[in-house]
């Protein structure tokens, strides 16, 4: 059987905001055929069912979610103030997001981690690897004296990841912008203490 050519990144993309908008379960192989453009032989072929599809999703999810957060530490500017702009990306997101969208691993996390052991290891490994880069961000701002030196960092960056997840659920029912900012400027001047 000949493998089918497609852009793999952009088929993963698709996916993605298929399973977010719609949910796994809801995610029909019609859905996915309309958002990939793959038929679902193809799908089949190259991930081996939905499952296969969103395990690669998730993937291509931690990708690009690790890439757009290096993005934002990797000049000289000083930690916090990455850190700042970060946050406020975050309420940006939030306010572009139209309701139906949400994280990839909350709604998978919400969804199928209870029953699936794989999603939740691949999802609590994305999530940790995520804090354990925000733990290095305080670190270094710890390093260049931003930040107290006394601070557990670790501590930090699990109380960051808390907040910023709230914001993000906090986000698809209270849209409200002054709002999400005030609650992202709160979490930074709390890390900032």
């Amino acid at each position: 059987m000949r493998n089918a050519e497609f852009d793999r990144e952009k088929v993963l993309r698709s996916a993605m905001a298929t399973f977010m908008d719609k949910g796994y379960a809801k995610t029909s192989m019609q859905d996915l055929k309309q958002a990939t453009g793959l038929h679902p032989g193809s799908i089949y072929c190259a991930f081996d069912n939905k499952r296969g599809l969103l395990l690669a999703a998730l993937e291509q999810y931690r990708l690009d979610r690790s890439s757009e957060f290096a993005a934002f530490f990797d000049d000289d500017r000083a930690k916090l103030q990455q850190l700042k702009s970060y946050l406020d990306d975050i309420v940006e997101q939030c306010l572009r997001c139209d309701g139906h969208s949400a994280c990839l691993l909350t709604k998978a996390l919400s969804e199928l981690a209870l029953h699936d052991p794989e999603i939740q290891q691949v999802i609590s490994q994305t999530l940790t690897n995520w804090q354990a880069a925000m733990a290095q961000v305080l670190q270094q701002a710890q390093q260049q004296g931003e930040l107290a030196a006394h601070k557990d960092s670790q501590q930090l960056s699990r109380f960051l990841a808390m907040g910023i997840y709230g914001l993000r659920t906090y986000g698809h029912t209270q849209p409200e912008p002054s709002v999400l900012q005030t609650l992202a400027d709160e979490l930074f001047e709390h890390i900032c203490r």
